[in-house]
Formats: structure tokens, sequence, C-alpha cells
């Protein structure tokens, strides 16, 4: 097992992880995880040890840190993840907005990034997955989040929706 812990993303979720799925995909539930959630997250994990989120646990959350493609300054972004043997998996959906998420650009830009979670962290190499493995791996993700999905069709004809392979180094 790597760095980070395993997810599977294929177990079915709780009631409360449908709930708070639900509430993720409402115009509020949007606003408040792409805007409040994601620049909070960050301090509340490192300072929990991963105990907390304000996705209360529900979904699995790694923190991914990421050099700037134009500043060079490293910027850290909560993801939801799952695992796929060693390699974490991450999807570029940005909330199925029209452009493509900042740290999808910096990690395309600058592939080697830090993962953490639940106090254990790793150095990993992005890249980004195409052909039958990121089909299989957008399934998984979609059983994961059923909001991936709905995503993809909301780019659709716009742009792809990216699935990242992040190996240890």
């Amino acid at each position: 097992m790597g760095a980070i812990p395993a997810v599977d993303p294929t177990r079915p979720p709780s009631w409360l992880k449908r709930l708070a799925t639900a509430f993720a995909l409402t115009r509020a539930g949007t606003w408040f995880y792409s805007k409040v959630a994601a620049r909070v997250d960050p301090a509340l994990m490192r300072a929990t040890r991963g105990r907390v989120n304000l996705g209360a646990r529900l979904v699995p959350i790694v923190l991914l840190t990421v050099r700037g493609a134009k500043s060079g300054i490293e910027r850290t972004v909560p993801l939801v993840y799952f695992t796929d043997g060693d390699d974490v998996i991450v999807i570029a959906s940005s909330f199925g907005r029209p452009r493509y998420p900042a740290w999808y650009r910096n990690v395309t830009a600058n592939p080697e990034v830090t993962l953490w979670a639940d106090g254990r962290s790793g150095r990993y190499r992005a890249r980004e997955v195409s052909g039958p493995d990121r089909d299989r791996l957008y399934a998984q993700a979609r059983q994961l989040y059923r909001g991936y999905g709905i995503y993809e069709q909301r780019v659709a004809g716009v742009r792809h929706v990216p699935v990242l392979r992040l190996s240890p180094i």
C-alpha cells in the first residue's frame, strides 16, 4: 500500500453519503464546496490530522500540493480521490464548469506533486489517463460520487473531464 490510505470506489454509499451527495449537487451545495470548503479544508484537515473536513468525511479527500505553472508558488487544493493499487486517482471536473480547474493546469505543467491524507503524505507523479483505462476509472469515479456523471454532461461539447493517475515516486 502507498502512503495515501486506500479508497475503494465501488463500496456502496451510506444513506448519509447519499444525502450529502444530494446537497452537493444543488446550487447551494456547489457554491459551499467550491467556495468555502475548498478554502477551509486544507487548514482544517491538517490541524485535525485528517479527522475533520467540511464534507464531514463523507467523501475521501486528499490534499494535493502543486507548484503554480506561471507563479511557481506552491498551492494546495482538496480533492475527492480513490485508489487503484498504489496509485491515487483524481478527477479534474471543476464541478462541471466550462473551464479546467487551475490545479489541473498546474499539474500538467509540474507533474511532481505532494499528496496528504489522514496524516500521511508522499510524493507522486501525475499523468493524464486516456482510452479504456480512463473510461474504467471514470466509471469507478461515478460509483464513488454520482456528481461526476452530471459534471461530464455539463461540459459535453465544451471540454473533456480529465482523469489523473498519481503514482508514488
